[in-house]
């Protein structure tokens, strides 16, 4: 049992089983924890993802839920193969009720409407309604009185929601911020995964609209072969100009300069 009831069963020599174990305490009174992360926050091209994963308390205290994410970890220290090996469990284990989770994007456009922080909320948010709507979460908004364990008086929501990274100040829903979230969470963990995966996916298929830039291999980031790309051809209509500004610079080509976009 953790500190505060939820019953997790773990072996201290396996990452999964404290990444459970870290999530006891949020989970402990709720039917289910929400961890919520992102990807693509850094590319020079392609919108951001964001997914929610929404995990069953009752799984928590399952050991064969565990085995199945014994890999899990934050996506940034798994390679390709092993992002798709976890996200196959984890598809699985939607499929079988443990988990539900959603990905949403937000669009180049948004990105440079308003800014990639405030983009990165709006991708949130879309990821966290849709699953507060279909699982009827009921999800505690943001300005509602809290205590010193994030609950009201009159808090009627089966789920909490852990974000990684900062406080956002204009997500809708109450949360708690863990810095590092990826890496001590296993609803977090997960989230990045489905996210990562998810937008790698997205890039995969837009290299087939702009085979200039190889998004299928370098996903956006600013790769060396991206940023190639980008001195012989320019921009295309997927990058996020804002942040190419970064990169302004010029390249000989029969004796002129032109600009990088």
């Amino acid at each position: 049992m953790s500190a505060k009831g939820v019953a997790v069963s773990y072996r201290k020599d396996r990452r999964i089983d404290g990444l459970a174990a870290f999530d006891a305490e949020y989970v402990s009174g709720r039917s289910w924890l929400v961890g919520i992360d992102e990807a693509g926050r850094g590319c020079l091209a392609g919108p951001v993802c964001a997914a929610a994963v929404a995990v069953r308390a009752r799984a928590y205290a399952n050991p064969s839920f565990a085995d199945a994410l014994c890999l899990l970890d934050d996506s940034k220290k798994l390679s390709e193969k092993q992002r798709n090996a976890v996200y196959e469990k984890l598809r699985i284990l939607k499929l079988a009720g443990e988990i539900d989770f959603e990905a949403a994007f937000a669009s180049v456009e948004e990105i440079e409407k308003h800014n990639i922080l405030v983009a990165t909320q709006i991708a949130m948010a879309r990821a966290a309604r849709a699953l507060n709507e279909r699982l009827n979460l009921s999800l505690r908004g943001a300005s509602s009185p809290a205590t010193l364990f994030g609950e009201s008086a009159v808090d009627a929501s089966t789920g909490y929601v852990l974000i990684d990274g900062r406080p956002m100040k204009k997500f809708p829903y109450a949360h708690t911020a863990v810095v590092k979230g990826d890496a001590s969470s296993l609803a977090i963990a997960s989230a990045s995964i489905v996210a990562k995966v998810t937008r790698d996916n997205f890039m995969a298929d837009l290299s087939r609209d702009y085979p200039r830039y190889s998004f299928e291999v370098n996903k956006g980031y600013g790769t060396a072969s991206h940023l190639q790309g980008l001195l012989l051809f320019g921009a295309c209509p997927a990058h996020r100009r804002s942040f190419l500004k970064k990169l302004r610079g010029r390249t000989r080509e029969g004796g002129r300069q032109p600009e990088l976009f």
